[in-house]
């Protein structure tokens, strides 16, 4: 049998002089079987270089809070409708569920124990069987902007053709710049890099956070600030998806859980689901956390980029989901006839 929680945490009692209770603490918790390199905990995961860095994120934190080789997780990768389907906007052939229908199917039938995500790509609606209550320390949440030369946005001559298959990013830029044209561009960061050395585009949008979990610092790029260009929800933030009834995978991830991306996902994302959002829609939102309060800035736009609404709260961080609800709601409630009729038509 083998602990429940992590080990460091028995550790750190022993540290502050709790000995007496640490044999208590041991025998309460010793009521699951920790993964062994024989019997693995399996964690599924998109095949991409950036899916895969973070799952092997995962597994190192796993590995360093319980004490256990890598060898005790296993990296199941599993390929999914939108790895398979790069010719067409995400748009069109059916939105985030893409990127994890199959791999959460995978986790329903025990092919593997735990999945990794991008939270800017998960469904607001988790299935049922399922529980995503885990999120490790977000990363940079902003946008890069990127060029062969390192340009920047401004830098970029009227006319120039950009490329990015984000409907948020599409409308942003479509807003702020209505002279650049758009092209759809897909694919990893080598692709694109590719796609812009042939002269595709001249500039194209990657999320800073993946070019930092890949340690891809030769790649040229300019942040752009969430003043300029807010995010997609939940961007930077790597979730960890597990069966609602698997108590050893709950208690494991609980070790590794961050609570303050937690309180900003939970409010971003409830944010979302009250405008029913998903990649067929451009809907921007950031979360931040000042203490013991939590601030949301809230953007939807009109697909060509001729409206945008925006809004923002600042409420106590218990409140963070209810929150995102009212932001959401008073954005409904501010739209003009037709503004979400073509949200309506891709639901």
């Amino acid at each position: 049998m083998g602990i429940l929680r992590s080990r460091r945490d028995v550790s750190l009692m022993a540290q502050n002089g709790l000995s007496s209770q640490v044999d208590t603490y041991r025998d309460a918790t010793m009521t699951i079987t920790l993964p062994t390199p024989d019997s693995p905990l399996k964690i599924g995961t998109r095949g991409s270089l950036l899916a895969l860095a973070q799952a092997h994120e995962t597994r190192a934190r796993l590995s360093a809070a319980f004490d256990l080789p890598e060898e005790a997780f296993e990296i199941v990768v599993i390929k999914t409708t939108g790895d398979r389907i790069q010719d067409r906007s995400l748009s069109e052939i059916g939105g985030k569920g893409l990127f994890t229908r199959e791999i959460e199917d995978a986790m329903l039938d025990g092919s593997i124990d735990i999945a990794v995500h991008s939270m800017k790509d998960m469904p607001v609606d988790t299935p049922a069987g399922l529980a995503l209550d885990t999120y490790l320390p977000r990363e940079d949440v902003r946008d890069a902007f990127v060029t062969l030369d390192g340009g920047t946005l401004a830098d970029l001559p009227e006319g120039a053709v950009v490329g990015s298959s984000s409907l948020r990013r599409r409308a942003q830029l479509a807003h702020r710049r209505p002279d650049l044209q758009l092209v759809e561009f897909r694919g990893n960061v080598q692709t694109r890099m590719k796609k812009l050395g042939d002269g595709v585009a001249h500039a194209t949008f990657l999320a800073m956070a993946g070019l930092n979990r890949l340690g891809m610092d030769e790649v040229p790029r300019s942040a752009i600030a969430p003043e300029d260009m807010l995010p997609a929800v939940a961007q930077g933030c790597i979730g960890i998806e597990r069966r609602a009834d698997d108590p050893r995978a709950a208690e494991m991830l609980a070790a590794i859980h961050d609570g303050p991306s937690g309180h900003r996902l939970a409010c971003e994302r409830a944010y979302l689901s009250a405008l029913d959002g998903s990649c067929q829609t451009p809907i921007a939102g950031l979360a931040e956390l000042d203490g013991g309060s939590i601030h949301l800035r809230a953007e939807i736009l009109r697909p060509d980029g001729s409206e945008v609404l925006s809004d923002s709260e600042t409420a106590p961080v218990e409140d963070a989901a209810k929150m995102g609800r009212e932001v959401a709601e008073r954005l409904r409630a501010r739209a003009p006839d037709g503004f979400f009729s073509w949200l309506t038509a891709h639901a």
